[in-house]
């Protein structure tokens, strides 16, 4: 990792970039996949599992007999702390179902919202040199508590034409039993077009590499909602003289080993820290099995000298990243100044990997600085929120007057006319009576 010692802040924007996104070349490679899973379906689907996976398949859906056995594989120590995980991110999930009140703008005007879940709901579950089964955890379980009627799931096969045994095992234990095994660009387009087999949804969540990630953006233009524009995974530590080397080395290496393409940052005011960080990292990456992938998304990474912990967390604000962990002598004073970040790890024992897996909270969070506008999957994620109202006669004689007005100096006519309309059948009644 290259070391900048304070640097000027005119400088800041161009240690602030991230990786280039390979996906940004790729756009007409990625649109020619979307456009013929749309045209032939099923086939164009076996002709990519084919092209990019190597596995030659009939049925593109998993069927009752592959999750006995995947089942049968998981060990049980993995049951038990799956059950753990998925006890916990129920726990904190369920936290977020809120009904709102009733609320009366005016005597005789109420408004209100409900929130209503997304029907079709698919998710993404990379496959790869890292099949994410926790993913399956942190979309399947809020669109559960989210009540979607249908969850479509896709992931990749194997050359075998095989699924990872803990992804099915994850799902099925969540009630999921729609899976595909399908990935990539191509998973996007089944999803949101709809095949033979893949049935259509109504929004699209997962992680993914960056031809995923710019699929997932382009069949948002269709009309297919999206949980986020994400890229690859990221962390950036704040630390001071009070941090364990050992704990920040092996932060960073907990991310840059998701990856090539993955960006770790370490930003500190102490020198020791420095050194004593690199040196650490270089002996904690030789015991990696993964050591090649980190290493080189190490070389996309960095160690930034600053000042003091108030300009750490300027930087940190104008980065966003998707993860940010603070290991500082006061770290939840300075945990209160995040304003960008997807989600935030303070003190010395709360390691990333902990919101990663088992924690309570979802770790599918905008990557690539969209933390900036963006929140990381929740309930919220798979609700519609639908407002309500409704105003009686005494209600409208409130209000009705002001809207007349505005509608009027808007040319709005017909609005106008809707409410002058019934405030006359009002006065009719009243004078009647």
């Amino acid at each position: 990792m290259k070391v900048y010692q304070y640097p000027d802040k005119k400088d800041w924007p161009i240690l602030l970039k991230r990786p280039q996104n390979s996906a940004e070349i790729a756009e007409t490679s990625v649109q020619a996949i979307l456009d013929v899973v749309r045209e032939k379906g099923d086939s164009a689907l076996r002709d990519f599992n084919l092209k990019f996976d190597g596995a030659e398949l009939d049925d593109l859906r998993v069927s009752e007999k592959e999750f006995n056995i995947a089942a049968e594989k998981v060990d049980p120590e993995l049951k038990k702390a799956i059950q753990l995980a998925i006890d916990n991110i129920t726990v904190f999930h369920r936290s977020q179902l809120i009904t709102e009140p009733v609320v009366e703008t005016r005597p005789g005007v109420k408004c209100w919202r409900k929130s209503v879940p997304v029907e079709k709901v698919g998710l993404y579950i990379p496959g790869g040199t890292a099949p994410l089964f926790s993913t399956v955890l942190m979309l399947a379980i809020p669109a559960k508590i989210a009540g979607c009627s249908e969850i479509v799931l896709c992931t990749p096969p194997n050359v075998n034409g095989t699924v990872n045994p803990v992804i099915l095992y994850s799902a099925k234990v969540l009630g999921i039993d729609k899976i595909f095994k399908i990935g990539g660009a191509q998973a996007m387009a089944a999803m949101a077009y709809g095949t033979e087999s893949v049935p259509k949804v109504d929004k699209i969540f997962g992680p993914g590499n960056s031809w995923v990630t710019l699929a997932k953006q382009l069949v948002s233009r269709d009309g297919v909602a999206i949980d986020m524009p994400a890229g690859p995974s990221e962390v950036l530590v704040l630390a001071d003289e009070t941090a364990n080397p050992e704990f920040v080395a092996v932060d960073l290496l907990s991310q840059a080993e998701h990856g090539v393409d993955s960006q770790v940052i370490l930003l500190t005011d102490s020198e020791a820290l420095v050194q004593n960080v690199r040196v650490a990292i270089l002996r904690q990456l030789q015991m990696l099995p993964r050591k090649e992938i980190a290493a080189k998304a190490l070389a996309n990474s960095r160690i930034i000298r600053l000042t003091n912990s108030f300009e750490m967390m300027e930087f940190s604000n104008a980065y966003a990243p998707e993860h940010l962990i603070i290991i500082t002598k006061d770290a939840d004073k300075l945990a209160e100044k995040v304003i960008n970040a997807g989600s935030v790890f303070i003190g010395a024992f709360t390691p990333e990997s902990a919101g990663d897996y088992a924690s309570g909270t979802n770790h599918t969070l905008p990557t690539y600085g969209y933390a900036r506008n963006y929140s990381g999957v929740s309930v919220d994620s798979f609700i519609k929120k639908i407002t309500f109202q409704s105003i009686s006669d005494k209600g409208l004689q409130e209000i009705g007057p002001a809207i007349q007005q505005m509608a009027a100096a808007e040319g709005m006519d017909a609005h106008k006319n809707a409410v002058s309309l019934r405030l006359a059948e009002i006065r009719k009644e009243s004078e009647n009576d």
